[in-house]
């Protein structure tokens, strides 16, 4: 055998160890948890939830599983069991759409937990790409499959981070590893459960929600060149089978399953912002909504809340960041009107609360919100 045939022999030999030993410590420091829950070594988290997710499902022990997309991203489980009662899992994904979440949500449902709450506005139901064509969703490590675990294990990405926990676990370098764990140098920086993706304490949260902001994000959101944009994604054929194929599918097949569903409190300037600059939008969201307050109304393992009425929210702009994203103190707010269930969409007449956002809408003024 040749010199160069007998590196190129020695290379293929050491590239095929390191792959070996990179798929060795990907299973034994397991950083998804994937495969078991953290005991070795100090478990920590990752802030892109749709990877996350698949690890929290099979690591976590839960009884309620929480869904929805950057509206409930700050939630903390221990506020949701507090208020709510029951072990939560929140699984919220930013940016997320309903086939999304369904395919998160079957995956979660199949460690048979007794209630989901599940966060739903108009815009999750758009047309969206099939689970296996989505690229930001690795749909195969929450089906578990030879593929999934393979892409998994031999991970040079995660060999990294299992690196870095295994260096976290070692006493004497736990204070140093610990200071240099962030979320731009690795990807699993948070040490709790209840902390991924929340606002930390030291954040000033009257800096980023207050009325300044949200009058400023509808003036940008409005301005001529902009204003094309309130329509997109409202398309009602699409959003009537998304929501059939991912909400009612869902539901349908977990009749045991508690789902409480509520529809998250927009600050009102979403709606008159459709109103002034779109009215046939506003027509396709009223339309829609219609459509799914009355079939939802039809399941008795579904309880309904419709917060977009609830005018103490959504009319005082100073809870908002922009004409959606509502604040930390909105959350709890939430959590405490279903605990009181307030704002309990009627079963007799699924509509109404419906009627009562179309009258605030169409009385509203700009600046009157303004605090």
């Amino acid at each position: 055998m040749s010199a160069a045939s007998k590196n190129l022999l020695r290379f293929l030999c050491a590239s095929a160890a390191v792959i070996v030993l990179a798929a060795v410590l990907n299973f034994i420091v397991d950083p998804l948890q994937l495969f078991r829950p953290a005991r070795l070594f100090h478990a920590m988290y990752s802030l892109d939830s749709r990877v996350q997710n698949a690890g929290l499902i099979r690591s976590q022990d839960f009884d309620t599983v929480f869904m929805g997309t950057s509206l409930a991203i700050h939630f903390r489980q221990s506020d949701i069991d507090r208020n709510l009662g029951g072990k939560s899992l929140k699984l919220a994904m930013t940016g997320s759409n309903s086939h999304e979440q369904s395919f998160v949500l079957d995956a979660a449902l199949a460690r048979h937990p007794k209630r989901v709450i599940w966060q739903m506005d108009d815009w999750i139901f758009r047309d969206a790409p099939e689970i296996d064509a989505d690229i930001y969703l690795p749909a195969d490590l929450y089906r578990r499959n030879l593929k999934g675990i393979a892409s998994y294990l031999f991970s040079g990405a995660m060999a990294r981070e299992s690196l870095w926990i295994l260096a976290r676990s070692i006493p004497p370098l736990a204070p140093i590893t610990a200071k240099l764990t962030t979320g731009v140098l690795f990807k699993f920086p948070i040490a709790e459960v209840d902390d991924i993706n929340t606002l930390s304490p030291k954040i000033d949260t009257s800096e980023i929600y207050n009325a300044r902001q949200t009058m400023a994000a509808y003036t940008r959101g409005t301005a001529p060149q902009r204003r094309v944009y309130i329509a997109e994604g409202y398309d009602y054929g699409a959003m009537i089978r998304s929501f059939e194929r991912d909400a009612i599918g869902l539901i349908e097949k977990y009749p045991g399953v508690e789902f409480d569903i509520y529809f998250t409190p927009y600050s009102i300037l979403q709606f008159v912002a459709m109103r002034d600059f779109s009215p046939e939008t506003l027509q396709i969201v009223y339309k829609a909504n219609s459509y799914m307050l009355q079939r939802l109304s039809q399941f008795p393992n579904v309880k309904v809340y419709d917060f977009r009425e609830a005018r103490e929210i959504t009319h005082d702009l100073g809870n908002y960041s922009d004409i959606i994203h509502h604040s930390p103190a909105i959350d709890l707010k939430v959590l405490a009107l279903i605990a009181a269930d307030k704002y309990r969409v009627d079963r007799a007449a699924p509509e109404a609360s419906l009627d009562r956002l179309k009258s605030q809408v169409e009385a509203y003024r700009v600046g009157e919100g303004a605090r």
